[in-house]
């Protein structure tokens, strides 16, 4: 049974600062498992860190702040981000 309170949403945020690297991307993966996350975080060409994350809301906040806050090993600057509708596709969280 699912708690409609709480519903299924994708969070898509991009940090900045320095955050390339194996390190960072095990991070995310680790604190977004254990919020029962599912999704993925990628390093891209312009040295920031892609993290899509799909799962109950209050987890999805949980992780934002995590990132915003600056508590990562990769030293984050700028975290910016977008809401969006849980497609249900993604499984596990994976590093790419």
């Amino acid at each position: 049974m699912t708690d409609d309170s709480d519903p299924a949403i994708r969070l898509t945020a991009w940090a900045s600062g320095r955050v390339q690297g194996v390190g960072f991307r095990f991070w995310v993966r680790t604190t977004a498992c254990r919020l029962g996350l599912h999704g993925s975080a990628t390093n891209l060409d312009d040295g920031s860190v892609k993290v899509v994350a799909e799962g109950r809301e209050s987890q999805c906040l949980k992780l934002l702040a995590a990132l915003d806050s600056g508590v990562t090993p990769g030293r984050v600057t700028r975290v910016t981000y977008r809401w969006s509708d849980a497609t249900g596709e993604l499984t596990g969280f994976v590093e790419r």
